[in-house]
């Protein structure tokens, strides 16, 4: 039988506990979609999903999207081969939404797209009447006036005069009520937000847009520097930004802290005349080597070599986070393509490949060609330090970051030799292979 000093301290415990407010419980973590740009993929979201993962996000509240045939049409309204429409983005985006919502149970999830990417996002909140089931809208870097307002090129979905962007553009307010709009952009450095129209093709000829072209009218607006066209998405700052706006909270890291094993897998898609595509290649045939991050020798025996089925999936590979890699891709009707990556800290499933470039004639005159390519930014000038074997690229446009792609071509003396290509802290080291043998070099930075 209990005491009467335990019988008082336990109806003190129980009154002191009918008077603590209840413990508030944890907010559901959004689901977030990601939404990439013209003629991209998923891929280029990888830093950023690995970052919402080192802040709570579970890998299954995460997905990014690949649009079928990323590259948008000369004419929004004339059926192009290889290419999607905005209704084509709409009715993808539409069914991506749905089918996220449906797995995580959510009623609503947040949207984050990058470049045209935010196009098909306006077009489904605003237009077709998805705000209510997107809590979060979130566009970078997205040409909202346009990439030029102008009496040529009137049908182009980028034409602030044309028929899509006039259309979305119409109304005293961009956004709707209920869904919370973010835009990022460059204070002058996105070369798709210019007045002259030297980027498009045009020099001299005024682009009627400027840096505040990506805004939105009724959107919180927020301008991040020099960052440049990509980087506004894909930038350790624009996922700060990112992060605060759905979250409501500061990041608690803007690093990637490594996994103890990283286990790779992604799609194999098309590159066919060098125009992009998402479609899954099928017989594709890609090897792994772990390889010397001084001199990209290979380490041992293939860690991986596979030919693709009908969905183009390649791996799982599983690799240490310090593993620098070279992937080599075998695809129909293209040039066997040698990618090379610095160390991989965490586990992806979007290491899409896509082979090469269809080779030029420059390229076959030559005895190797190496590539160094920046898909979540551009080069820099004077603002990176941008090396090719040693030495600053010539091909990379000086002021406003311009090009992700520089090309080096070596003659045949010098195959089989490492070659540098150095992106400020980043450095990925190819080796030159025979382009007599229909081969081609990739450095492809991360970060």
């Amino acid at each position: 039988m209990p005491t009467r000093r335990q019988i008082l301290a336990t109806g003190s415990a129980l009154a002191a506990a009918a008077i603590l407010p209840a413990r508030a419980q944890p907010r559901p973590i959004t689901p977030i979609l990601f939404v990439h740009g013209n003629g991209d993929h998923a891929a280029l979201w990888m830093t950023t999903l690995w970052r919402f993962e080192a802040n709570g996000w579970p890998a299954d509240r995460l997905r990014a999207l690949n649009f079928t045939d990323p590259l948008s049409r000369n004419d929004d309204a004339v059926t192009q081969a290889g290419r999607s429409g905005t209704a084509d983005q709409l009715r993808e985006l539409s069914a991506e939404v749905d089918a996220l919502l449906a797995r995580t149970g959510a009623s609503r999830l947040a949207l984050v797209a990058s470049s045209r990417g935010g196009n098909a996002v306006r077009n489904f909140v605003v237009e077709a009447g998805g705000a209510p089931k997107v809590s979060h809208a979130v566009l970078c870097g997205t040409p909202n006036r346009g990439v030029f307002a102008w009496d040529a090129n009137p049908g182009s979905e980028f034409n602030g005069r044309g028929p899509f962007l006039t259309m979305l553009n119409r109304r005293d307010t961009d956004v709707v009520e209920g869904t919370a709009f973010l835009t990022l952009r460059s204070d002058g450095n996105d070369k798709f937000a210019q007045p002259d129209g030297r980027f498009v093709g045009r020099p001299g000829v005024a682009t009627g847009i400027d840096a505040d072209g990506p805004t939105l009218r009724g959107a919180t607006n927020i301008a991040l520097g020099q960052l440049d066209h990509r980087e506004v998405a894909f930038h350790p700052r624009a996922f700060r930004e990112i992060h605060r706006f759905i979250a409501g909270t500061e990041p608690s890291t803007l690093a990637v802290p490594a996994e103890a094993q990283v286990r790779l897998s992604g799609l194999v898609t098309g590159n066919p005349g060098g125009v992009p595509t998402n479609r899954p290649v099928e017989g594709a045939k890609v090897t792994v080597f772990r390889v010397d991050p001084a001199t990209a020798e290979r380490r041992g025996e293939a860690l991986l070599d596979i030919t693709t089925a009908a969905d183009g999936r390649w791996g799982p590979v599983t690799v240490a986070p310090t593993d620098a890699l070279e992937f080599v891709l075998a695809a129909p009707g293209a040039p066997v393509t040698h990618i090379y990556r610095s160390a991989f800290p965490r586990s992806s499933s979007v290491v899409h490949l896509r082979p090469g470039r269809p080779l030029t004639d420059a390229d076959r005159a030559a005895g190797a060609v190496v590539l160094m390519t920046r898909p979540r930014g551009y080069f820099g000038i004077p603002r990176d330090v941008v090396l090719l074997d040693g030495r600053e690229p010539a091909d990379v446009t000086k002021g406003v970051a311009t090009d992700a792609t520089t090309t080096l071509r070596l003659p045949a003396a010098e195959i089989g030799r490492p070659v540098a290509g150095l992106f400020n802290e980043e450095r990925v080291v190819a080796r030159a292979w025979s382009v007599a043998e229909n081969r081609i070099a990739i450095a492809e930075l991360t970060w």
